[in-house]
């Protein structure tokens, strides 16, 4: 199955785009437009989609888009912005133990309160930050087959956006705290790593939070 990588470079100048980067929400759903619209309750996860909007060098914006499906470009609004896909099979296919590789991953870092937690209520579920985020990448590097050379994590702003509940005709606010890892790495284990980065991690994949990328570092 191949996996393909998208790169949308919104136009900043387009009403629905820039109303996209402000909504998370909205921008999870013309995300999902690309891709067909019979996978079922579970699309996302069906046509493996993660995704994250990030500032390009240059100063714009431009939005990553993993999947196991190839996405269909026209079905965004038109003007909406443009667009490149490839299939990133041959860098999955190069990924090795021993390998040294620069990542990037947004996540949404967090942990949750057991019931016989004091500081809050049960099973609530809690963002972290500074040292505590930086331990739980450690931990779910380890977990993904990667040994980690170097860390820095900086906070993002939330991701924010309003979801409709049409079983309740309510509007429920999301807000998914942010922090983006880089650095370098080593590959301990290839076919864990390789799942970790189909599936993704951590929590809020669906708004935005959870690609793991890589290139090899020399």
């Amino acid at each position: 199955m191949t996996t393909w990588l998208t790169r949308i470079t919104p136009d900043l100048r387009h009403r629905a785009a820039v109303a996209d980067l402000d909504n998370i929400v909205a921008l999870h759903k013309t995300i999902m437009r690309l891709f067909p619209a019979d996978l079922g309750s579970n699309a996302r996860s069906t046509a493996g989609v993660l995704f994250r909007a990030e500032q390009t060098p240059g100063g714009g914006i431009e939005i990553l888009v993993q999947s196991n499906t190839q996405p269909d470009s026209a079905k965004l609004p038109e003007g909406y912005g443009t667009t490149v896909s490839r299939p990133l099979d041959p860098l999955l296919e190069a990924v090795r133990k021993g390998l040294p590789v620069r990542y990037r991953l947004v996540a949404n870092a967090t942990r949750k309160l057991g019931r016989n937690t004091v500081a809050g209520k049960p099973l609530t579920v809690i963002p972290l930050v500074g040292a505590d985020a930086e331990a739980w990448w450690e931990r779910q590097a380890e977990q993904s087959g990667l040994e980690l050379r170097e860390a820095v994590a900086t906070p993002l702003p939330p991701a924010v956006g309003v979801r409709v509940d049409k079983a309740r005709s309510t509007l429920q606010p999301q807000h998914h705290a942010r922090t983006r890892f880089d650095g370098t790495a080593t590959i301990t284990d290839p076919a864990l790593l390789l799942e970790r980065m189909i599936t993704g991690i951590g929590r809020a994949k669906t708004y935005g939070c959870g690609l793991l990328t890589l290139a090899p570092s020399r």
